[in-house]
């Protein structure tokens, strides 16, 4: 028998879970097991500041390496685990090493989604943004005057058309449903990204999708589209969203759907193993959602921690993201899942604006664009339940603060 806790996964929710741990005094061994040869390190700036070569590698690592030493945590890099033995309590890794555990947690994450083979997904100079990888190839690829092409109009796409532009490509996007931003904001707020993104000379064409990619011994050189266009490209960026790596667990026999399911105190249907961040499918007003954000990975993770370290409070989430693109800040409080009215503010200076989401009269989520007195007001209003005043809210010329009573 062990005692050991035993981490699949060293992205944000696994780093954070095992130095949570360590924070809350618990000495218990720790592994942590990471599919890349570096350790631990932040994943947003990697499509922002890293690739545009205004921020060094190593001020992306979360610690410096000897951290983990320092704090008996045993870290394997480039493995990964190929099976979960629950009646055993033990994790076959891909080098051959066997792990026992006390405690299991998954802090798989997610896989981008990437095209099929037959319309060219396989074809050289075809793109995701996930990892340090993935950043490196793009940034050979970004050189002044080249063509790309962003296969989905999401946060994704749009922040890869704003770093590319920035390094002075030419960009088009291409997005298949009716408008940009379509499954994660309101019209309103994808009218105004739309704006911007053609203030820069970016191309967007919307209600386009891709029949397939067209290549020349065996690299992409063209699109093909589903208006019948045809375009060149040099290279091409897919952002077509992400799935849950959540199959290890499925194999392993615990409770899965579109995500690991979880309960409030992040356990799964096996109570010694307990799964946090993009893999898990967290409890959300008496259904199941997925949060795809730093912030979730952090605190359902740390909240995980805290009860493997004998704690019992449940994990509330307060959901929170962002999107940097050129200068503009778009910063998201709340989840806006089944919102049924929006309301549109100006914001107090030029360029500002935040869009509110209501269901069925109540205050779910407001995106603020460069518009941080909305957000910070949004998110307090959203913590505390207080359902804000329209009328106050639909006047340009009322002090947002009047809303916190």
């Amino acid at each position: 028998m062990t005692d050991r806790l035993v981490i699949i996964g060293a992205g944000q929710a696994g780093f954070a879970l095992a130095a949570k741990v360590r924070a809350l005094k618990d000495t218990r061994p720790i592994t942590l097991i990471g599919a890349e040869d570096v350790a631990p390190y932040q994943r947003p700036p990697l499509s922002k500041k890293y690739l545009l070569g205004e921020m060094a590698f190593d001020r992306l690592l979360f610690r410096a390496e000897h951290w983990y030493a320092d704090n008996d945590v045993d870290l394997r890099l480039s493995t990964w685990a190929e099976q979960i033995k629950p009646d055993s309590k033990q994790v076959l890794l891909q080098d051959g090493s066997v792990l026992d555990y006390g405690t299991l947690a998954l802090a798989t994450g997610s896989t981008p989604r990437r095209l099929p083979a037959a319309i060219g997904g396989d074809l050289e100079g075809v793109y995701v943004a996930r990892d340090k990888r993935d950043a490196d190839l793009l940034a050979d690829e970004m050189r002044p005057g080249r063509r790309v092409l962003i296969i989905g109009g999401g946060y994704i796409g749009l922040e890869a058309a704003a770093v590319a532009r920035h390094r002075g490509l030419e960009v088009t996007v291409i997005e298949m449903a009716d408008r940009i931003l379509q499954r994660v904001a309101a019209k309103e707020t994808a009218d105004i990204m739309r704006v911007i993104h053609e203030a820069h000379d970016v191309v967007i064409r919307e209600k386009t999708g891709l029949k397939h990619l067209i290549g020349k011994d065996g690299r992409v050189t063209g699109a093909a589209l589903s208006d019948g266009s045809v375009i060149d490209i040099d290279f091409a960026v897919v952002g077509i969203g992400v799935a849950p790596n959540d199959q290890l667990a499925k194999e392993a026999g615990l409770e899965v759907a579109n995500g690991i399911v979880v309960d409030e105190f992040a356990r799964t249907s096996d109570p010694a193993i307990f799964a946090a961040g993009d893999c898990a499918a967290l409890p959300w007003e008496g259904g199941r959602i997925r949060l795809e954000s730093v912030q979730n990975a952090v605190d359902q993770a740390e909240a995980a921690a805290a009860v493997i370290a004998g704690g019992s409070q449940p994990y509330d989430p307060k959901p929170w993201f962002w999107s940097d693109q050129y200068d503009v800040k778009l910063q998201i409080a709340g989840f806006n899942l089944g919102y049924d009215e929006t309301l549109l503010r100006p914001g107090a200076r030029e360029g500002a604006h935040s869009v509110w989401y209501f269901r069925e009269g109540r205050l779910i989520a407001v995106d603020a664009i460069n518009d941080a007195k909305a957000y910070v007001t949004g998110k307090k209003l959203l913590e505390s339940g207080t359902n804000p005043d329209k009328s106050i809210l639909a006047d340009p010329s009322a002090d947002l603060k009047s809303l916190l009573g």
